[in-house]
């Protein structure tokens, strides 16, 4: 399955009252891995961004003049989301901004006739019913390190939310019983920890002929004290059935 974890940052709330997007994050991911493939553009919105949406993006009036307008991306963006699924934080925020851009231009269907939509929020909320389910709440939950992420960012955040995502739909999320789904025991949880793809493989190292005379001895003994060992019934079931 291809999916695409996808966010936005917008001039404002609403699209209605003449709010755009100015800048798409979308990471690709193939078989719940990420693929290192990612659309990110920042966009000329042709108005200005809003005070508050300022204090949460940090994304300038200034700093969008040079940009592309939306016509000019619209293209490759809907190329590079078009027939995936799309896991997004606050869906329907982030879909009506996109279908009201594609609108603006014509020829574009709605996303939720291309799209499958994955809704994270609203399965954040099933999943942790009565708790905080924004982003950085679920990175605290999940063991996932955001420091880095003082203002939003559509592909910063988007790469959070794919850590999330896999962490949230992926079942068991800590080892030796430690934490769980609450706020306590954070220092015990497992932290995300991305791989590259291509690292070193790891090296195995089989036994030695004395280091398996020495295995086998000590099987041995345990045999003859306790009774077949179960290392040997692991190794041969017909030895158990024998007995």
């Amino acid at each position: 399955m291809r999916q695409v974890v996808l966010d936005t940052e917008t001039t404002g709330i609403d699209p209605k009252q003449g709010h755009r997007i100015i800048e798409i994050g979308c990471v690709e991911m193939v078989g719940r891995k990420l693929t290192k493939r990612h659309f990110h553009v920042y966009i000329n919105p042709e108005r200005e961004v809003e005070e508050e949406a300022f204090n949460v993006h940090g994304i300038s009036n200034e700093f969008l003049l040079d940009k592309p307008k939306f016509a000019a991306v619209a293209q490759e963006f809907f190329d590079f989301i078009k027939g995936s699924e799309l896991i997004i934080h606050n869906a329907p925020f982030d879909v009506g901004h996109i279908d009201n851009e594609f609108s603006k231009l014509g020829g574009f269907p709605k996303i939720a006739d291309v799209c499958k939509v994955f809704d994270s929020l609203v399965y954040a909320r099933r999943k942790h019913p009565g708790q905080k389910n924004n982003l950085d709440a679920l990175c605290k939950r999940y063991g996932i390190d955001n420091s880095h992420r003082e203002l939003h960012g559509a592909l910063l955040d988007s790469e959070i939310l794919a850590d999330v995502y896999l962490l949230m739909t992926g079942g068991q999320i800590t080892i030796g019983g430690f934490g769980g789904d609450g706020d306590e025991g954070e220092e015990a949880r497992l932290a995300v920890r991305r791989l590259s793809s291509d690292r070193p493989k790891l090296k195995v190292i089989k036994a030695s002929e004395s280091e398996l005379e020495s295995h086998n001895e000590r099987l041995d003994l345990i045999d003859k004290k306790s009774g077949l060992s179960l290392w040997r019934k692991l190794e041969n079931p017909a030895l158990e059935q024998s007995e």
